[in-house]
């Protein structure tokens, strides 16, 4: 079976290689991350000790783990998309507006959240797997039209007083023993938001999918090598068009949970966030190339995109550039770590 690409005892494709260097990386990622947090935990102390600014990692990142696991299932077929990040945009501005101007409820927010998504991944999804055009010049064209489509809904930010919307919003689902006390002696429980619950049962779903569905096999052995994908029966352009689509429709989610979070919409909204997705998904184990990635990995890659933000930020650099910095020291460590995995990939081919 060429490169590395096997089936089992009951026909079932897989890859061994991939399946290691996937865990390989993931190990990696994981232990960084625990190795990162504890230090800052031990030398910086204050708010790295308290485990409400630990889940306000994950508050304030939910849509961004959701526009990451979405970005690790395109890399891992081999694609891209930097429309994510115009997508969650456009979905904040559009569900404000329907809900302050057009007399929208939560289920109008809701279906125009994932009826945006569907759009930009059927249409994304087709021209990439089908037509065969560049996965990163179909994005770009997306994440211009999102954008572009974004200051045609409304030029001014729209702050939503919905009050069933903002019930959802503030709603808080506290973590029994994880509260801490505060100077005064009163007891403050931890909690973590709606978005926070919904953004771990996407990790959770697609680390399934990922890991014993037929589909999630088939983005691993699309993304190792398309013509061996092809020679095993594996429909490709039908593999590449279902991740861009997932994509797509896991950036509509995200720009609700993005909406859910901050509560208005504004051109403005999730800016940056496709870049911030791509370095999560590198962070966590995804190789650019391709075959090799997991959901988990991506999770922790959010983890410590923000952890070392913060880290930066308690040793009193606050400029911005100080933290772009540091995460583009980090990206080039995961890089090499990348680069000598895929030299181990291809000494065993």
């Amino acid at each position: 079976m060429p490169n590395g690409i096997t089936l089992d005892k009951k026909g079932h494709l897989k890859s061994r290689t991939a399946m290691s260097d996937t865990m390989l990386l993931l190990t990696i990622t994981v232990v960084v991350f625990f190795v990162m947090y504890f230090s800052a935990v031990l030398f910086l102390g204050g708010g790295f000790a308290k485990t409400q600014n630990f889940l306000n990692i994950l508050n304030n990142n939910a849509s961004l783990i959701v526009l990451s696991v979405g970005m690790s299932i395109v890399m891992i077929t081999g694609g891209i998309d930097i429309s994510v990040g115009g997508v969650t945009c456009l979905v904040c501005m559009v569900s404000a507006v329907n809900l302050e101007q057009h007399g929208g409820n939560l289920l109008t927010v809701v279906l125009i959240s994932l009826g945006i998504g569907l759009a930009f991944g059927v249409v994304q999804g087709f021209l990439v797997a089908y037509l065969e055009i560049q996965p990163f010049i179909v994005s770009l064209a997306g994440m211009f039209f999102a954008k572009g489509m974004t200051t045609i809904v409304s030029k001014e930010p729209v702050r939503v007083t919905n009050e069933a919307f903002l019930a959802v919003k503030d709603t808080r689902i506290y973590v029994p023993g994880l509260g801490s006390y505060n100077k005064l002696g009163e007891y403050i429980p931890a909690y973590v938001e709606v978005g926070v619950v919904v953004a771990l049962l996407v990790v959770v779903v697609l680390f399934c999918v990922l890991r014993w569905t037929k589909l999630g096999r088939n983005f691993y052995a699309v993304g190792g090598n398309n013509q061996s994908a092809n020679m095993l029966g594996i429909n490709v352009k039908r593999t590449k068009f279902m991740a861009h689509l997932l994509c797509s429709m896991l950036a509509g989610l995200g720009g609700l949970l993005y909406f859910l979070h901050v509560g208005s919409g504004d051109v403005a909204n999730a800016a940056g966030d496709e870049m911030n997705a791509i370095a999560s998904s590198i962070i966590g184990g995804t190789l650019l190339t391709g075959g090799v990635g997991n959901v988990v990995g991506t999770l922790f890659g959010v983890l410590s995109l923000n952890t070392i933000k913060r880290i930066v930020s308690s040793l009193g650099f606050d400029e911005a550039w100080w933290s772009n910095i540091t995460v583009a020291a980090m990206l080039c460590l995961f890089l090499v770590v990348q680069s000598i995995v895929l030299l181990r990939k291809n000494k065993k081919k």
